[in-house]
């Protein structure tokens, strides 16, 4: 067997965590379904490298890992953190949650179908709002915002998927690169210890960790109004 199936073996263990995550949705083990996610977030940070470095689309030309990772990326970035939110009592449970909480499944799962979702480019970026769901959710867990606010954000970000806005693809973009990087550890230092913290949220980890996003939202406004059309 070619080495070059470890790398698609490795992207798919993003599905055991989903289907894990879910489990523990519907146990109402928060915590452990956050960390599911987490790990699957590491899971797909790493894959690339470890395709690239086995040479997977020469060994491998007639696998599309680039599909498979959609496909775990949905179930992870997507479906399970929305199945948080409705287990979790995050939104209204009448139309006004059902409505958010469809529009985030429907809007998503169109940007995760356009072919320019991803653009590679000499400086990599994503377009529309990249679908950063599994993130929101947690911090909407901490917050403890009432369910309507909930809704409302859930609802504007949805719309931004469809909006062309060129959002940097942290472990690929190569303007400030390094600077992303280092904050993106910190941020990840940070969002670990708000998980392993649950229930608890108390803690200066949650204002913490905004530096990464504020940083991350500006530097992507700021790429975009430079960048040619």
């Amino acid at each position: 067997m070619s080495p070059a199936w470890l790398a698609h073996l490795y992207t798919a263990t993003g599905v055991l965590l989903a289907f894990y995550a879910t489990r523990m949705a519907f146990l109402e083990e928060f915590r452990l379904a956050f960390l599911a996610l987490a790990l699957a977030v590491f899971v797909d940070g790493t894959d690339g490298w470890l395709a690239r470095a086995l040479k997977v689309k020469d060994r491998l030309p007639g696998v599309d890992g680039g599909k498979l990772d959609d496909i775990v990326d949905y179930l992870t970035y997507v479906f399970v953190p929305v199945l948080i939110v409705h287990n979790a009592g995050l939104v209204p449970a009448n139309l006004l949650g059902f409505a958010a909480q469809a529009a985030v499944l429907l809007a998503s799962l169109y940007g995760f179908s356009q072919a320019d979702a991803k653009v590679h480019t000499s400086d990599y970026y994503f377009t529309g709002f990249p679908s950063y769901w599994n993130i929101l959710v947690l911090y909407l867990f901490v917050w403890g915002l009432p369910p309507p606010v909930n809704a409302a954000i859930l609802a504007v970000l949805a719309v931004l998927v469809f909006v062309p806005i060129r959002f940097v693809y942290p472990s690929r973009t190569v303007t400030l690169r390094i600077p992303t990087l280092i904050l993106a550890g910190f941020w990840g230092i940070c969002m670990l210890l708000m998980i392993w913290n649950l229930p608890d949220t108390s803690g200066p980890w949650p204002m913490l960790s905004l530096i990464f996003p504020i940083y991350y939202n500006v530097l992507s406004l700021w790429l975009h109004a430079r960048s040619p059309r």
